[in-house]
């Protein structure tokens, strides 16, 4: 694990963009895993200005989506569907078979996690995985606490990603669950990045990358990955 250190959220913002954008120049099929929200929308808007600025073609390129609200419509704004197909697939002009999402109103969740399993397996894994880091710790709806060895399942969510969660959403809603690629997909991903920035996550990132590997820090497993980075900028950064 490389930890890089940018001066803003902006600078952190292009350089993980530019993960992305390079990556597709080398490798036009590559299989890219993204995580939703406020950390990576900055991401998604500069991946969108430099494909348009230097006529990168994503057409074959194929995009799954790390985890989803269970229950939560897909025009639900708050629903990572909505974030990716208004940030990035609509701009992109992604067609629908390139994309790969959990249906949070399937009936069989756990044949949801192996259909999901399935498309990593047939696609040969992912290229590129770029994830966020909440404030318990968790990557994805990996809470603290799971079995770092799953793949794909749904889980109850912690009280904190619950109340962090309702940010996303114009009225109070219940969250309950959530569907997720486990972090064993993580682990065999073949480059991750994990984002963070200011200092409310100062605190995570310290216990994440400076102290041991435990279930109960989900991101710490960051630190054994042989291709994973992480890049914060410097408030996210502070307490190293």
């Amino acid at each position: 694990m490389e930890v890089k250190v940018f001066k803003d959220y902006d600078e952190l913002s292009q350089q993980a963009a530019d993960e992305v954008i390079n990556l597709v120049k080398q490798k036009n099929d590559a299989v890219i895993c993204f995580a939703s929200g406020n950390t990576p929308l900055g991401t998604c808007q500069w991946i969108v200005k430099k494909a348009m600025t230097e006529k990168i073609d994503f057409s074959k390129c194929s995009f799954i989506g790390l985890d989803e609200w269970v229950g939560i419509s897909p025009d639900n704004s708050g629903s990572c569907r909505f974030f990716f197909y208004e940030n990035l697939f609509k701009p992109l002009q992604m067609a629908d078979a390139q994309i790969f999402l959990f249906d949070a109103l399937a009936t069989d969740l756990n044949n949801e996690c192996r259909k999901m399993d399935n498309v990593v397996a047939e696609k040969r894994g992912i290229d590129l995985m770029i994830v966020g880091i909440g404030i318990n710790g968790h990557i994805g709806f990996n809470e603290p606490g799971v079995d770092p060895n799953l793949l794909s399942y749904a889980i109850d969510l912690h009280e904190s990603t619950k109340a962090v969660g309702q940010k996303y959403f114009t009225g109070a809603t219940e969250l309950a669950q959530g569907i997720t690629l486990g972090l064993d997909h993580l682990m065999n991903s073949k480059k991750v990045i994990l984002m963070a920035n200011g200092k409310s996550k100062s605190e995570v990132i310290k216990k994440a990358i400076k102290e041991s590997v435990t279930e109960e820090m989900p991101a710490s497993i960051m630190q054994k990955h042989k291709n994973g980075f992480v890049f914060i900028d410097e408030e996210a950064a502070s307490l190293l």
